[in-house]
């Protein structure tokens, strides 16, 4: 067992582990941050995406303990500082971007990664920057509007599929 200490959504944590501990059972497990859902254990569907470092990654590919002094950001801290929604996440709930909600963190977290590094994406951009992210219910296409939505880009134009 191994102390492993890291930052999650602003806040000092630490906790023991085992070698093999997953940051996705770590955040689940030990912190109880349920939000990052584990959906396929083999790093397909994109469910457990998580920031480290301000990189979006999936977090049942990483250890715990390889995140020992990082800045973790997880689904719970994408809220405003005052609890309600943040810009993503408005734009999913106005957008109908979720049916069951099980990818939605995922997809969400996937979406601010992209919004941080191209800003004002394409539809086509969007598409390709979900191909890491299975969802079994929507079909995507609203889940690509509330992308283009939190951009700040007309939704209008979006063709339907």
């Amino acid at each position: 067992m191994t102390q492993v200490s890291m930052t999650v959504n602003g806040k000092a944590v630490s906790g023991v582990v085992e070698g093999r501990t997953l940051l996705v059972d770590f955040l689940r497990g030990n912190l109880r941050l349920t939000g990052t859902h584990v959906g396929c254990d083999t790093s397909q569907c994109g469910a457990c995406v998580v920031h480290v470092d301000g990189r979006a990654v999936k977090a049942c590919t990483m250890f715990a303990l390889e995140a020992e002094g990082a800045q973790v950001r997880t689904i719970e801290g994408m809220a405003n500082a005052d609890g309600s929604l943040g810009v993503i996440q408005q734009a999913f709930q106005d957008h109908h971007g979720l049916q069951c909600g099980f990818c939605t963190p995922g997809m969400v977290m996937s979406a601010a990664a992209l919004l941080k590094d191209n800003p004002r994406p394409t539809e086509a951009e969007v598409r390709a920057h979900l191909e890491g992210n299975i969802c079994r219910c929507t079909g995507y296409h609203n889940i690509v509007k509330a992308i283009m939505a939190a951009s700040g880009q007309d939704v209008a134009a979006i063709a339907a599929e």
